[in-house]
């Protein structure tokens, strides 16, 4: 079987960041005295422990090297993961940006990853609709036996792009990865010690020689020392070459849906979820659900003007509109008839996460699913009950923590809202609302 190559519909369209540029290193000056300037924290960063102004001429001389000023400027932006506008972007969009490892597992002769049982490891988050679509595919497949799977905590931490503490660094490497580290502190996994993140595989990086690993970014680090891009799931991994072979959630959804068939037995290898008649359907239907549904929740609720909110709400409910029309219309149980494809692996971790996250957190209320979209509800609730495959991903409590204790410049606070209960109603149940509208048919 040929390799189905990349196509544009697969992408996440968003801005790359520019990559680094050489810093030149720098060091203390001689006549400096070295005690008690640095500590060792817990994950063996130095920090400087000193006043601020004591040692701010130090700290000024040492960053000589970064007088590029639109990358200084930057800097003195103190820029945090959670920024998911850039400071100073006075259009208040949030754009997305694009993934970076891009390499596929190929049954080509001679390809760089075959595919090969037991050789590949999937990081995800069960908070992330984006890494969610990949455990879906993953067990609709039956790669269970394939590819091992861990999922990170759902705390995604926060930390000041150049504010103090700052390590010192010897070398232009060491200043590279110094300013990054303190850029994002992102994704962490889960230690023996957490209480609050129940859900299967939320355990420690388990792949052997990544003991001393704690956050995601260790491990984009350990592959790419220059990496200057989020930390972001999912991640791919080969633990045969230890690399990342890719992180971007369609390109992976598309690569489990077929690399593996000729070692699966029947019942996995014929589920088809690119199936050729329907391709050209389901690219259409990736892009406008992509950017105006899954893309769309995130536009609107990280907008920091009032302006880019309306502008994409108004957008995400018109695409709504659009697939509770088609629903209705084609008659389902999934979205092109009878069966599960890509659209569905994409469309169903935003539609589980609309009414107990999107509604509140990032201010989609003009409807709720259960009470404003009698098909899409339906449709949504057939896939979490009927389906284990979309139901055991769907971890409410990691997605309810995440967004509401993670995203602090929405939700400073971190209040977690109790509500809407319960997170998905039963397939013989609706709202109050609902259940009136009926009776009066």
């Amino acid at each position: 079987m040929n390799i189905r190559a990349p196509r544009p519909g697969l992408l996440r369209i968003g801005t790359t960041l520019p990559a680094s540029r050489p810093i030149a290193s720098f060091s203390l000056p001689k006549s400096t005295p070295r005690r008690n300037i640095t500590t060792r924290d817990r994950r063996g960063i130095s920090s400087l422990v000193a006043t601020r102004e004591q040692y701010r001429p130090i700290i000024s001389d040492s960053l000589s090297g970064l007088a590029k000023s639109k990358q200084q400027q930057q800097l003195r932006m103190a820029s945090k993961i959670t920024d998911w506008v850039k400071p100073g972007d006075s259009s208040g969009e949030f754009k997305r940006q694009s993934s970076s490892f891009r390499d596929w597992i190929s049954k080509e002769p001679g390809a760089k990853f075959p595919p090969e049982k037991g050789r590949y490891h999937l990081y995800v988050s069960y908070a992330c609709p984006w890494a969610t679509r990949t455990l879906i595919a993953r067990k609709l497949k039956g790669l269970e036996d394939f590819i091992s799977f861990s999922s990170v905590h759902w705390h995604m931490g926060e930390k000041g792009a150049f504010s103090f503490p700052i390590r010192l660094a010897r070398t232009t490497r060491e200043v590279t990865r110094s300013v990054h580290a303190n850029n994002a502190i992102g994704w962490r996994f889960a230690m023996p010690e957490d209480t609050d993140a129940e859900g299967e595989n939320v355990i420690p990086d388990p792949v052997p020689g990544h003991e001393k690993y704690t956050h995601l970014r260790d491990l984009y680090f350990a592959v790419d020392p220059n990496y200057s891009g989020r930390f972001t799931v999912p991640v791919l991994f080969d633990k045969k070459t230890n690399t990342i072979v890719n992180n971007e959630s369609s390109e992976i959804l598309r690569m489990l849906g077929y690399v593996f068939d000729d070692q699966l037995p029947e019942q996995y290898a014929k589920v088809d979820l690119y199936p050729e008649p329907l391709r050209a359907q389901i690219e259409e239907a990736h892009e406008w659900t992509y950017d105006r549904i899954n893309n769309g929740v995130y536009k609107s609720g990280f907008a920091t003007t009032q302006a880019a909110y309306e502008r994409n709400v108004t957008s995400l409910f018109e695409a709504l509109d659009k697939a509770e029309k088609h629903l209705a219309e084609s008659g389902g149980p999934y979205f092109f008839g009878d069966k599960i494809t890509e659209v569905d692996v994409r469309l169903f971790p935003t539609l589980v996460r609309f009414d107990p996250v999107y509604v509140q957190h990032f201010k989609c209320n003009v409807r709720d699913i259960r009470s404003g979209y009698p098909h899409l509800h339906k449709y949504t609730r057939n896939l979490y009950w009927n389906h284990a495959a979309f139901k055991e991903p769907t971890n409410f409590l990691h997605i309810k923590n995440h967004y509401t204790r993670s995203h602090t410049q929405i939700n400073p606070h971190s209040i977690t809202p109790l509500g809407p209960v319960p997170d998905i109603l039963p397939l013989d149940e609706e709202v109050e609302a609902v259940k009136a509208a009926l009776a009066t048919r």
